[in-house]
This record gives structure tokens, sequence and C-alpha cells, in this order.
């Protein structure tokens, strides 16, 4: 297996105020280089807490993280958000977009915190790749409220992609769209793991959006229900 992710016995636990509230009890688990995983457990299974240790955006109380060979259990806040800005890309159920802003200032916004240095020109053509990427060429400077809740998830997927992540994470992303619009979307997903090579975790208590992945890793009162997570 050539593997990206790799948790060891990790836990979380938040303290509030004279109570320790316990949320991940022991999570290990393997992802391989270009799986599409779901990540499946009811509310207050500790999936969120989970894809928020996976995606830099906390850290564990205790246990391992070595994301492609590096140990970032002990990373402190500035040094995730730059490896969420080399590594990573994340999809919302709620979009997430400006509202004053066209399709193509979205999307761009990552590449301000981009190590790369493009210039301006640079900057636009790769925006505009990524719209033609996930159907939106012709959409370029419309803003949020001219498009359709898909158009508006395919925009946040483009803004997503836009620093060319490793890894993707899609929290719910079908979650304010009707059924047909979902399956589009999820589609898309598939289409981006198969033929880009991207990791994908897809975030989700819904069987239907499970069925997507390749490997469902199901979590339970912050433990996983797969023995030992593995491919």
């Amino acid at each position: 297996m050539n593997e990206l992710i790799r948790l060891e016995n990790i836990h979380k636990t938040y303290h509030l105020g004279e109570i320790d509230l316990p949320v991940l009890k022991g999570v290990s688990l393997a992802i391989a280089r270009g799986e599409l995983v779901a990540l499946m457990g009811a509310s207050g299974s500790g999936k969120s807490t989970l894809m928020n240790i996976l995606g830099c955006l906390d850290h564990p109380t205790s246990g391992g993280y070595w994301l492609d060979n590096l140990d970032i259990s002990q990373y402190g806040a500035k040094e995730r958000a730059r490896l969420r800005n080399r590594f990573l890309g994340f999809v919302f159920q709620s979009f997430n977009l400006l509202p004053r802003m066209t399709a193509l200032e979205n999307v761009l916004m990552p590449l301000d915190y981009s190590r790369e240095h493009l210039t301006e020109a640079q900057s636009h053509d790769r925006a505009r790749s990524m719209l033609a990427k996930v159907g939106l060429a012709g959409r370029h400077d419309h803003q949020p409220s001219q498009l359709s809740g898909g158009e508006q998830q395919r925009v946040a997927i483009a803004r997503s992609l836009i620093n060319q992540p490793q890894v993707l994470f899609a929290d719910e992303p079908t979650g304010n769209l009707d059924s047909r619009t979902s399956e589009e979307i999820l589609e898309m997903f598939e289409q981006l793991n198969r033929d880009d090579g991207i990791t994908i975790i897809l975030v989700t208590h819904d069987p239907g959006v499970a069925r997507h992945a390749r490997r469902t890793i199901h979590m339970k009162d912050g433990l996983l229900q797969e023995p030992g997570g593995a491919p």
C-alpha cells in the first residue's frame, strides 16, 4: 500500500471547565494515496472531529498522525496552516462562497496564501481551468446569487482544487442539494479521484453518499467500527 495518511491511537478530549469530554477514544487508521473513502457516522459519532484532525484544522490530544511521511502530531497552528495550503482542499455543505465576489474571484482566493507566487495571468488561467474542469467554463463572472446550488458547489470544488491538493475533504457536500444534483456532484468527486488521482475523503451520515466511495469507514462513539481502518 502506498500509504498517504496514518493515524495511531488518536485521542481527542475537550476540556469544558471542570469537565473532560472525550470525543475520539483511540482511532488508528491508514488511507492509501489515491483512495476514495467515506467516513460515515451519526451526529455525535466523532467523524467531524476526526476530519478536523485529518484536515489539520485541529490537533489530537494524544496519538500519532503522519501525512505523506510527515509526523504532524505536534504541529502548531501556523505549521498546520502551511500544511493545509500545500496538501489539502476542503468542500463544505454550505459552499462558503463570498457573495459579492464572482465565481472566478472566489476560486482565486486560496492563491493569496499559496507559496507558488504565480503571476496574475497565471492565477487567472489556473482559476479558469478549474472552473472548466467542474463544468462552469462560461460562468466566470457570475456572483453566487446568480448561480444554482449545484453551480455554487461546483465553484467551491474548483476553489478547493486551485492549489492542487493531494487530499480533498468533502464534509456533507450534498447536504444542501436535491437528489439529481447530488448525484452529479458525487460523480464529479469520483471523476477527480479516477482521472486526477486525488485522495478524497467524504464525510457523511448518508449511506447514499457513502456508496460512491470505494471504502467506507464507520464511526460510533468516538471509535472506528472497521477493524484497523486499513484498506
